[in-house]
């Protein structure tokens, strides 16, 4: 996992200058690469700098212009590498004694300060372009540690299981990350398409854990649980198990909501165990209407306070019909005005969209609704029942 492959210059950078082309390494660190279609107007930002300095003092010698050819460095420092910037530094050096030259005084004393201030600004420029590379070499191996994390913790799910098609969104609240609190997982079972969604109490790594616990719970009961009562079940044993062990001062204070959802095959109906989480959306005939709990079941990891019953729902499940589940950073979603997101109302827009572009739109108008940063984790799925020919006119929309 430390090696990193080097992949050749793109294309895009021939549209550079000529010298700019000569300076910039043929082979750049990952993390430039990664960076060069949003900076390369700042990799060339020090040339711009020392040819507008050098013509300005060319042409208003009493205001000494020349001065500010230590700019050119001390802004390479920012993007270019060691190499790079130490020829910055030349190009600026060689252009501020070549107008001493021409104003006729080198060697005099503004004219040596401007060398000597061009040099050490060289130097200093090009130790900090070397300390910035070894935080983004670090930054990156960090990073792709992380990345490999989160994608065994919440690998990507099938889209098609069966009978049943699956469409996801996914939005960490934490920056760079791809996991938080909230969950989910789809498995095709000999019982049928099983699917759970879910959102841990709190946040921070915390929550990724026990989201992770409920992940793994759930994959290794998902095919033997002869039911989903019996699954909960199974699910409040492993979570009750982690919050011990890792967390016994807050035991009682962590408790996970999720919805359970089985689809059978044979049968046009779905089956539900909601576990105190936000009651999913059916979408039937371009109406969409919320499937509520006849009653209630206790979250995962409070069976201890609120007992063990956890109560099976069936609705009908037909061809066509789609079911929406959530968590409640999008229920709960709430603009400048502190209003929560109205979505049973605004989904009827999107109802009769294929999955794919009714998330997308979901996703894009709850965006638009919350002002300012996220502070929940955002996650929906979408369980589509479909014939084998509705699934080849979906993949051409």
């Amino acid at each position: 996992m430390g090696v990193q492959t080097e992949r050749p210059i793109p294309s895009r950078w021939n549209k550079l200058p000529s010298l700019a082309r000569v300076i910039i390494p043929k082979r750049l660190p990952e993390r430039m690469r990664e960076r060069s279609g949003a900076c390369e107007p700042m990799l060339v930002a020090p040339l711009l700098v020392i040819a507008l300095a050098t013509t300005a003092d060319l042409l208003t010698p009493n205001l000494q212009f020349n001065r500010l050819l230590g700019v050119a460095p001390a802004l390479a420092a920012a993007m270019w590498p060691v190499a790079g910037t130490l020829v910055i530094g030349l190009l600026a050096l060689i252009a501020g004694i070549a107008l001493a030259a021409a104003h006729h005084d080198l060697g005099q004393t503004p004219s040596v300060f401007t060398v000597v201030a061009i040099t050490a600004i060289t130097l200093a420029a090009a130790y900090a372009s070397r300390v910035r590379q070894h935080r983004e070499r670090t930054l990156a191996a960090v990073r792709s540690v992380a990345e490999t994390a989160q994608h065994a913790l919440r690998p990507p799910i099938a889209r098609h299981l069966g009978h049943v098609d699956i469409e996801t969104i996914y939005q960490a609240a934490a920056a760079h990350a791809r996991i938080g609190g909230d969950f989910y997982e789809a498995r095709r079972t000999p019982h049928g398409v099983r699917v759970i969604i879910g959102d841990v109490r709190g946040k921070g790594l915390s929550a990724v854990e026990a989201a992770s616990t409920m992940l793994n719970s759930f994959r290794a009961h998902v095919r033997d649980a002869p039911d989903l009562p019996s699954l909960a079940d199974m699910l409040e044993t492993s979570m009750h198990e982690h919050v011990e062990e890792a967390l016994p001062e807050d035991a009682l204070e962590r408790f996970v909501t999720i919805v359970l959802v089985e689809i059978p095959a044979d049968e046009p109906i779905a089956r539900l165990v909601n576990c105190g989480h936000p009651p999913p959306l059916l979408l039937h005939n371009g109406e969409a209407r919320e499937v509520e709990p006849s009653a209630p079941s206790p979250p995962i990891n409070m069976a201890a306070l609120l007992g063990d019953h956890y109560q099976l729902d069936t609705i009908p499940f037909g061809l066509g019909d789609r079911l929406l589940l959530y968590t409640d950073g999008i229920s709960e979603s709430r603009d400048l005005t502190g209003t929560f997101y109205p979505l049973a109302q605004r989904i009827r827009r999107w109802a009769s969209a294929p999955p794919r572009q009714l998330l997308h739109h979901l996703h894009h108008d709850i965006n638009a609704y919350v002002p300012g940063t996220r502070d929940d984790d955002v996650a929906a799925l979408v369980a589509h029942r479909v014939t084998p020919g509705e699934r080849r006119h979906l993949r051409h929309v």
